[in-house]
This record gives C-alpha cells, sequence and structure tokens, in this order.
C-alpha cells in the first residue's frame, strides 16, 4: 500500500505511520486551499480534503491522506479542532475529526490578529516549535494528549471506515 501525506510535519507523518506501519509512506509539502489558519470546522476540514487530493493525485496508485489543524467557535467559547481525509487512488474521500479543547481568551486575541496558532502556542508555551513536538493539544491537556496522538485517533477513524467500506464492497 503506497500512502503520501500532505505534510511534512513529524507529528502528522508519525501519526501516519503509526496506523499504517506496513505501507510505504512518502510525505508532500501541500497546499490546504485554504487559510492558513483555518477559523472553522469546515475550512479545517475542507484544507484536509484538499491535502488528501493532492496527494493522491501525486501518483498511481496511491492513497492520499491529508490531516489539518484549526479553530473554530462553539457557544462563542473558541477551540482547537482537527480533522483528517483519506483519499483511494480511484477518489473515495473518507473524513474524520478528532478532540477539541477551549482555548484561553490570549490565544484567541492573537488569532483575531492573524496570527496562527502554531506561532502563539511557541510564546504561550515558553518553547519553540510546538506545532511540530506536542501541539496546544499537548500543552493545553497537560501532556496527557500529544499531537501525534491526536492525529493517530483521526487517522485511525479514517482506515477504519476505509477497511469497512472495503467488507462491503
Amino acid at each position: 500500500m503506497n500512502i503520501a501525506i500532505g505534510s511534512k510535519n513529524p507529528t502528522k507523518i508519525l501519526a501516519v505511520t503509526e496506523v499504517f506501519p506496513n505501507a510505504y509512506i512518502t510525505s508532500f509539502d501541500v497546499h490546504s486551499g485554504v487559510a492558513a489558519q483555518p477559523f472553522s470546522d469546515m475550512e479545517t476540514k475542507q484544507g484536509a480534503i484538499n491535502r488528501a487530493k493532492r496527494c493522491a493525485e501525486l501518483k498511481p496508485d496511491t492513497f492520499g491522506i491529508g490531516l489539518e489543524g484549526g479553530v473554530m467557535y462553539v457557544d462563542n467559547q473558541l477551540y482547537l479542532c482537527n480533522w483528517g481525509a483519506l483519499v483511494t487512488p480511484d477518489g473515495r474521500i473518507f473524513t474524520g475529526s478528532g478532540a477539541r479543547v477551549v482555548l484561553p481568551k490570549e490565544i484567541e486575541a492573537g488569532l483575531k490578529e492573524g496570527k496562527e496558532l502554531g506561532d502563539l502556542m511557541d510564546g504561550y508555551a515558553r518553547k519553540q516549535e510546538v506545532r511540530k513536538k506536542e501541539g496546544a493539544i499537548g500543552i493545553f491537556t497537560n501532556d496527557l494528549v500529544s499531537r501525534k496522538e491526536m492525529f493517530s485517533h483521526v487517522v485511525k477513524l479514517l482506515r477504519g471506515q476505509w477497511e469497512y467500506w472495503k467488507l462491503l464492497s
């Protein structure tokens, strides 16, 4: 099985590798087709789909996987959100979403100014490259859930849906 991931982020690559240990996996820096900082559930989902489609188109017989992090409002509170998409070589699309946590008001203010969550997290947590390590989810869950774990869960949802669909076909 050939899988192309639409990201060079090590946490996303590790998540896919963990869920598909026997696959031949490559990663590509593809554009999501949405804002650098997705600001809704739908925009985040569309970014994941776009990344997966672009990867599946890169070479024949390849599954594309796109993983996208974003933020969204629920009842006037800003939440972290994330989406994944798996596109089969014949173009079938599977999507799934994962964990959500409330973001502090100071993070919300920076996002409204046009900054990206990953950039804000480095300053907020006084760390470097948070987006490539524990992620915002790791910071706000006191490292009980890492960014890799969050995306691994989403990739499991994608794989499970695809496997179930294969059983029915």
